[in-house]
């Protein structure tokens, strides 16, 4: 599904229609139809040749390995880490897990795993927009999430989110899916006291919950069952959560992503001295600093980050 969202969006941009595409592949000797390309960009199949698709990439002018490099990952289960050229980030090593994304892989497998996950690797995340808060005396903090998904097949009614509820770390597992009429906040079932509750849920409803190891996971069921090419908007948010935050906030990305945005937003008058974005392949590896990151008059500072494959981007902060 990465490789059939990834040529859609490049046929798009082009503006070339699959009979003028078939056309140029059939000038360099390459014999495609229309009906084989339309299938590529629906996800209903994929090229077995890879010179069809570095044919592909010099004919819709996209840069060299943009969709041969997802030939080589067609595991969901077993990606790359990979930031786009927006972010200037380095391509990292391959054959990394997904659940290496978090602390406790094997925690990680067994709650996700109570979970329908079936719809996740049928859906294009479009854009994550996140907004994490800190009160004054940086006692607690409370997150929003803002997701923007389309299908890339049928009958796809769910997505699953998961989150590092132990610290300020969150995962977009499923992120990054769901539409409709705007659903009534608060409607999500609180949480025990001293744990993460699901709040102030929108455009989608809460299904199955699951925490624990400092992990929270939950299903959230679109307004609407989606079909192929219907895009969907899930809101929704985590806390107040009363316990010290750490010195950074992050996202995990088990599913690549268009476009991310995180905002920190630092409440009262006394602000960090400094503040950095970063990335890191897994959640043992080493950090990768992407530079300082202004904190403006309104006390927030932030991050945009353009087609992100998989891996952790995130901010952190120094006080005086």
């Amino acid at each position: 599904m990465e490789f059939a969202g990834a040529l859609r969006q490049a046929i798009q941009a082009s503006g070339l229609t699959l009979e003028r595409i078939r056309h140029r592949l059939c000038r360099r000797g390459l014999t495609v139809s229309v009906a084989t390309l339309s299938y590529w960009q629906r996800g209903r199949s994929r090229p077995r040749s890879r010179d069809v698709v570095v044919a592909l990439e010099e004919i819709l002018q996209v840069p060299p390995g943009t969709l041969t490099e997802l030939l080589d990952d067609p595991a969901p289960t077993a990606p790359a880490v990979r930031a786009g050229p927006a972010a200037g980030l380095a391509a990292a090593e391959r054959g990394r897990p997904v659940r290496e994304l978090w602390p406790d892989p094997d925690g990680y497998a067994g709650l996700v795993g109570q979970l329908d996950r079936s719809g996740d690797h049928r859906l294009e995340r479009l854009s994550i927009h996140d907004v994490y808060r800190l009160d004054e005396a940086r006692r607690s903090w409370t997150l929003s999430v803002r997701t923007v998904l389309r299908a890339a097949g049928d009958d796809i009614d769910r997505v699953v989110c998961v989150h590092q509820t132990g610290g300020p770390g969150e995962a977009g597992g499923a992120h990054r899916a769901g539409n409709g009429a705007a659903h009534r906040p608060d409607d999500a079932p609180a949480a025990p006291a001293g744990k993460v509750a699901l709040t102030r849920v929108r455009y989608c409803r809460p299904g199955r919950i699951r925490a624990e190891g400092g992990l929270m996971a939950f299903e959230l069921v679109f307004d609407r069952v989606l079909s192929a090419g219907d895009t969907a908007v899930v809101e929704y948010e985590l806390g107040p959560v009363g316990q010290p935050a750490a010195d950074s906030y992050d996202r995990r990305f088990p599913h690549p992503v268009h476009d991310y945005v995180a905002i920190i937003q630092f409440t009262g008058d006394r602000l960090p001295a400094r503040c950095y974005g970063f990335t890191a392949e897994s959640s043992l590896a080493p950090r990768r600093r992407l530079g300082e990151l202004w904190i403006g008059t309104s006390g927030s500072a932030n991050i945009a980050v353009g087609a992100v494959r998989r891996g952790i981007v995130g901010i952190e902060w120094e006080w005086h």
